[in-house]
């Protein structure tokens, strides 16, 4: 499979920040891994076209379960690929906790995303207080087996494991830590898939950086990473994917 660097903008970025996107595109050209940005719908566009014939592909950022309607403020995932986008990140943990947005909800959204011909990714991760009453495997296993809608090709399909105590801190899990809640997921995406599960690609989120993304991606059932604050600049972003190609 082919690794994957997706970098999620979550609420920042002007029409300034798109210097960081050529810039993107200018230092990698021909990246070993798949790069993604993932910036807000308003720039969505614009992004689209400022990475233009480069390596760099562009995603949304959430989308709604509905393909068109009464629904504003929402953004379609239809609207997202006419925009330029070819994934979409579903059930983050901001998403869940902000909006309230349950498993059968993510679910329901990453079958829209697929049918308007985009890859989910599909974010899992324990609270602070799961972590520390050891519930975390129950935790992930159960957003997986909830969120991921029945019927979804497992090569249309990325996993990503954020702890939410891990996002935007500075803290990171362990390496054992990290290792172990990825072979969990693995062998969960094995039983649901058969051996076509071995084939899903499960990213690592969650206080990525440049001086500790080496070690990350050296981790087995590592495939990537979905990073958030440090893929605002291309400098930061593009180490974390050369990182990633030299894995």
């Amino acid at each position: 499979m082919r690794r994957l660097a997706a970098g999620n903008w979550k609420m920042n970025g002007d029409g300034a920040a798109l210097a960081e996107v050529r810039a993107l595109v200018a230092s990698h050209p021909d990246p070993v891994c798949e790069m993604l940005l993932c910036p807000p719908a308003t720039l969505l566009s614009r992004a689209a076209g400022a990475a233009a014939g480069g390596a760099l592909a562009l995603g949304g950022q959430d989308c709604h379960p509905r393909p068109s309607g009464a629904h504003t403020g929402d953004v379609s995932a239809a609207m997202l690929r006419e925009a330029g986008a070819t994934y979409v990140i579903l059930g983050h943990s901001e998403r869940r906790a902000d909006h309230g947005e349950d498993d059968a909800l993510v679910a329901a959204k990453a079958s829209a995303a697929l049918a308007a011909g985009l890859i989910p990714i599909v974010c899992l991760g324990e609270t602070e207080g799961q972590r520390d009453a050891g519930e975390t495997l129950d935790v992930v296993a159960a957003q997986l087996d909830g969120s991921v809608p029945d019927g979804a090709p497992p090569d249309r399909l990325v996993i990503a494991y954020e702890p939410v105590w891990a996002i935007g801190t500075g803290r990171t899990p362990t390496l054992p830590q990290i290792t172990q809640v990825h072979a969990h997921l693995r062998a969960r995406l094995r039983d649901r898939y058969g051996a076509a599960g071995s084939g899903v690609r499960i990213l690592y989120g969650g206080s990525v950086k440049p001086d500790n993304a080496a070690a990350i991606f050296a981790l087995r059932d590592v495939d990537g990473a979905l990073v958030g604050g440090a893929s605002l600049r291309a400098a930061d972003f593009g180490a974390i994917v050369a990182a990633l190609d030299a894995a």
